[in-house]
């Protein structure tokens, strides 16, 4: 299933994209498309049944706006530096261990929302992730099997980033990583079960229509699975929560001087075979 959410910021509806293209509304039969419904299987078959069925009514997309497609996401954990090419561009050794950090949920917006360049800022950066969305609370994984168990689904994001603030400024990533509007995440939610190898997803990324990133999920350092256990290692995954799994080679950080970093203006569109496509307009903040 494709599940999203539309319409205005802080007020979206629950609905479903089914296999002809038509927006059918879900709020006749769940509240919203967050960690609770992930959790609840038996939520998730009676949406299931209801698409099958046809009983969906369907909604206008004429003019709706289409939100992030997970509601009240708990923490977004995201792993740096997790594709082979990726290091290799940036002259970095690849990591023994998944290298993390954190996003703050508030940096979520829209796939199609405004993304804000911070003020001051000479080097936002683009980054085309898959994104891995959970589904059951997850500790201590022990397998891969087992990791892939507790997936909900899977997403396209953005995870924009500010280089002179995440490298130059002392500290951790974190004062490039959290600024407003860093994380564009959907269109949609595509269920686990419509991603047979998540090992197998190309990944494509325009800066005003000029191809930067192509590549592939099968060069990533680390795989999803492995990614979930290693994670589950350290802190409690649970239902909602959202992790940005790493970008492929093609950032700005990479490429030659002078490095083409992001402006007012400019124009990012971003896709990951089967999951949507996404496109973001950049304004000064």
């Amino acid at each position: 299933m494709k599940l999203l959410r539309v319409g205005t910021a802080g007020a979206e509806r629950p609905a479903l994209l089914d296999a002809d293209g038509t927006l059918r509304d879900l709020s006749g039969i769940v509240d919203d498309v967050d960690g609770a419904l992930l959790a609840d299987d038996e939520a998730l078959d009676r949406v299931r049944a209801a698409a099958e069925a046809g009983e969906l009514p369907a909604l206008d997309a004429t003019g709706l706006r289409v939100g992030p497609p997970v509601g009240r996401i708990g923490k977004i954990v995201c792993v740096g530096l997790n594709y082979h090419d990726h290091a290799r561009e940036t002259g970095a050794e690849p990591p023994a261990e998944p290298v993390l950090f954190f996003k703050a949920a508030d940096t979520v917006v829209g796939p199609y929302d405004t993304v804000l360049v911070p003020r001051g800022s000479a080097k936002t950066d683009w980054e085309v992730e898959l994104a891995v969305v959970i589904g059951r609370t997850a500790r201590y994984l022990e397998s891969a099997e087992e990791a892939l168990a507790h997936v909900a689904g899977y997403a396209v994001a953005h995870d924009v980033s500010e280089r002179e603030f995440q490298i130059e400024r002392g500290g951790t990533w974190d004062k490039g990583k959290n600024c407003e509007t860093f994380n564009p995440l959907g269109p949609w939610l595509v269920t686990a079960d419509e991603v047979p190898d998540p090992q197998a997803l190309s990944l494509r990324l325009w800066v005003n229509g000029e191809l930067k990133q192509d590549g592939t999920t099968a060069e990533q350092i680390f795989p999803v699975a492995e990614v979930m256990r290693y994670i589950s290692q350290f802190m409690t995954l649970y239902p909602g929560d959202v992790i940005n799994t790493g970008t492929p080679a093609g950032v700005a950080l990479g490429l030659p001087e002078p490095k083409p970093f992001l402006r007012a203006g400019d124009v990012v569109e971003l896709e990951i075979g089967g999951l949507g496509r996404q496109r973001q307009e950049l304004k000064n903040a």
